[in-house]
């Protein structure tokens, strides 16, 4: 099954499941599901009633023609034939009479609406002699329509058959069955309407609160000044309702939020500040130590093992030197300084720091991928190089010699210019890349490598990408890491945090 056909399948099963409808959608379809039941409920009293009423008018009038048959009918004569029953007065358009004697069909029809007399089918006979002679009405299909029947034994011992036919009152029930079932469904979709318009009207405090922390969600809170000032709508916040209390707890919950953010942004700025400062500060005695260092190297005589404490005195302070610098940039980014923006040529910066990492890393097989066309952006051509010396020296340091480092630039299709620096070593642990880009985070435990690192080279690189506008990506697994650059062809102003 394809990606495209699971997710339509998976979109299907969740409209089908109520757990995942919205809210208004429950309560219409619970308002409907209930009118429904009560209409149903009303409508088969209804029925019910009307249909014994009917009943038992038609009972009565049953009764009465059947009177009048057997008086009609008299007792049998000495001689001479006997009235027929269809001939008593009273008897109205469709009536059935039939009078049976010793098992034989004496007189039977049925009274036309025309008012003429027609006769009953054989099959009819039979029904009528295999009815009960209890007095009592029956029900029964005849070949002219469905008939109540009632059979009486007369003291002469003859059998008077009356029957009135059922069509008036069902087509009185199925008129009934009509008006009930249009005024329901018109019922029905007014209630439905009315009460949709009524449910959304209610619940917009909660659509509102919906807004309201989808505004909050959205936001990144995670670092930098952040203007907290959504908040729920004073109609919506009113306590003393449901939706009301909500809305009330959530706005003070957005300022106690709010607050806090403000008090973490003031305590960020003081520590960039001391960073900033105590690398202003650092920058003067670690010049000196170093100078001294190469005085006293090109000046004095050591023992072996003081050469030794001299040259780790020596390499350390070249290491805190870069630490206190690597601290700089970062404080410089921090505050916003601004870019030198000119035209860089990204291929010819790309070959000239591939170059150096060549006479840097000889063991290491280097490798350029470079378009035809060079790919010229506008940027600050000094930071974009320190992002290709730290992209690359972070291959370089955490590799092991002969691993192929590939660097390569492209245009993508959008416009955007895209450097990328891809390596065969074994890759970034996967619960360190969440957290490569962030300041002092160190991967020397999971990847080889002999050269110490300060753990600020790729939070130096997503800060001067970010400051261009731009935005980089790690993708890593073991045989494969790549880190991708994309840089907008023109850098746009980015705010510092």
């Amino acid at each position: 099954m394809s990606s495209l056909s699971a997710a339509t399948l998976e979109a299907g099963r969740g409209r089908l499941n109520p757990d995942r409808w919205q809210l208004r959608t429950k309560l219409v379809l619970a308002t409907m599901a209930l009118l429904v039941a009560i209409c149903a409920v009303v409508g088969v009293i209804s029925y019910a009633s009307m249909d014994s009423f009917l009943t038992g008018q038609l009972d009565t009038q049953l009764a009465q023609a059947s009177h009048r048959a057997s008086e009609f009918g008299g007792p049998p004569p000495s001689s001479g034939s006997r009235p027929d029953p269809l001939e008593a007065r009273g008897q109205g358009a469709g009536t059935l009479n039939a009078r049976f004697s010793g098992g034989d069909v004496d007189v039977a029809g049925l009274i036309g609406q025309d008012g003429r007399r027609l006769t009953l089918h054989p099959e009819d006979l039979e029904v009528l002699m295999d009815l009960p002679q209890t007095a009592a009405p029956a029900d029964r299909r005849l070949s002219v329509g469905a008939y109540r029947l009632v059979s009486v034994k007369t003291p002469y011992g003859d059998v008077i058959v009356t029957g009135l036919p059922l069509a008036t009152k069902q087509n009185t029930l199925n008129s009934l069955v009509l008006t009930l079932v249009l005024v329901s469904l018109t019922g029905l979709v007014l209630v439905g309407l009315l009460g949709t318009a009524i449910i959304r009207r209610t619940l917009q405090p909660l659509e509102a609160l919906s807004g309201v922390a989808t505004k909050v969600a959205r936001l990144p809170l995670d670092a930098g000044e952040v203007a907290l000032a959504v908040r729920v709508p004073p109609s919506a916040a009113h306590p003393g309702t449901e939706a009301g209390n909500v809305g009330h707890a959530l706005n003070r919950m957005l300022d106690n939020v709010a607050g806090a953010l403000t008090a973490r942004q003031q305590s960020e700025m003081k520590v960039r500040q001391f960073v900033a400062d105590a690398s202003h500060e650092l920058r003067t005695p670690l010049t000196a130590l170093r100078g001294y260092t190469e005085m006293l190297k090109l000046t004095e005589t050591f023992t072996p093992d003081g050469e030794k404490s001299l040259a780790r005195i020596q390499s350390q302070s070249l290491r805190m030197g870069r630490l206190v610098e690597d601290l700089l940039t970062l404080a410089k980014l921090d505050e916003g300084q601004p870019l030198k923006l000119g035209p860089v040529d990204l291929t010819q910066l790309l070959v000239e720091t591939v170059a150096d990492q060549k006479v840097i890393a000889p063991d290491h097989r280097w490798v350029l991928q470079l378009p035809e066309e060079p790919v010229e952006v506008t940027a600050d051509a000094a930071k974009i190089h320190q992002v290709l010396v730290n992209l690359l020296s972070n291959a370089r340091k955490h590799t092991d010699p002969g691993t192929t480092v590939t660097a390569a630039v492209a245009r993508s299709a959008s416009g955007e210019a895209v450097i990328t620096v891809t390596d065969d070593g074994p890759g970034v642990p996967a619960e360190l890349q969440q957290t490569v880009f962030a300041r002092f985070t160190r991967a020397d435990k999971a990847r080889t490598g002999t050269d110490g690192t300060t753990g600020l080279g790729l939070s130096i690189v997503q800060a001067i990408v970010e400051a261009h506008g731009g935005s980089v990506e790690l993708s890593s697994r073991p045989g494969r890491t790549e880190f991708a650059v994309y840089l907008p062809a023109r850098a746009r102003a980015v705010p510092a945090a």
